[in-house]
């Protein structure tokens, strides 16, 4: 009987197969699917985690830096934090940061304190056992240029970042880094083991969406369904999700895709539980 449990176990993994399901796309909740609920005090960002897991059973969380933005050296509020994910059993998956300047603003001076604002974000991360911090690589000037500063201004942090085990990774919000042309090139420049994107299923202007995905895919650490609004049979009703699903799979990807309601007609409750049950439903396919 033993050698017949054995072989099979054999069977299974030479054929591919994860009994553990590690390898399966997972959810995790975006934080900012939450701005208004927190923006008007009715919770904080102590409160995300438990929230998370208890309100929409998701046990992996992405914080939005804006929602603690004070906190970034405060132990004793961090250690409360990962308290919280402890108690939950909620993992913390990567902080968004915003505010703390353009990582690829063509003046060295701005670019390198923007950097040097970057440090103590890293530094949280780590504490929080996150594996990435998401940045913004904008700046005034041509496509080159604003190219050339956002390689600087990545690798450098990119470097700091390391010792620390934390990837750098770029979401397309606005600008140039909604190219993403522009933006796979900028990775592959920098050319960095923890530089990556963050693929936003929105934040799209003129540029082809389905496009942007599949160029940014190759390099993604992380995967943001952004959503708006759904139909009646609980389908997004701007974006192809099942398109999206299905470029985020032929890419290989393994990680995390994270609901991020960004509508405005559910409410934020409806439009995070409508975004996961689409996730989940498309997943499994």
């Amino acid at each position: 009987m033993k050698k017949i449990k054995i072989s099979l176990f054999i069977i299974i993994t030479l054929l591919g197969m994860n009994v553990s399901g590690q390898n399966k796309l997972k959810v995790s909740l975006a934080e900012w699917s939450l701005h208004n609920t927190l923006n008007e005090g009715k919770m904080t960002n102590l409160d995300f985690p438990r929230i998370s897991k208890t309100l929409y059973n998701i046990d992996a969380v992405e914080y939005v830096n804006s929602f603690f933005i004070d906190k970034a050296e405060d132990m004793t509020y961090l250690a409360n934090l990962n308290a919280e994910c402890k108690k939950y059993g909620v993992k913390s998956l990567l902080i968004m940061i915003d505010g703390e300047g353009a990582l690829a603003d063509t003046s060295a001076i701005v670019r390198t304190k923007t950097i040097q604002n970057h440090y103590k974000w890293v530094k949280a991360a780590q504490f929080l056992g996150c594996h990435s911090i998401r940045v913004n690589v904008y700046g005034q000037g041509t496509m080159e240029q604003v190219k050339t500063a956002a390689v600087d201004g990545l690798t450098r942090l990119c470097d700091f970042s390391l010792p620390f085990k934390i990837n750098i990774i770029v979401e397309n919000h606005g600008g140039y880094s909604s190219n993403g042309a522009w933006l796979s090139d900028v990775i592959k420049t920098v050319n960095k083991p923890n530089c990556g994107t963050l693929p936003d299923f929105g934040n799209f202007q003129e540029y082809d969406r389905y496009k942007g995905i599949e160029e940014m895919m190759p390099f993604a650490k992380g995967v943001s369904g952004k959503s708006y609004d759904f139909d009646a049979q609980g389908n997004e009703t701007k974006i192809d999700y099942a398109r999206m699903i299905k470029i985020v799979k032929a890419a290989n990807y393994k990680g995390y895709i994270d609901v991020e309601y960004e509508g405005s007609r559910l409410s934020e409750d409806e439009g995070i539980k409508a975004t996961k049950a689409l996730l989940n439903r498309l997943i499994s396919k």
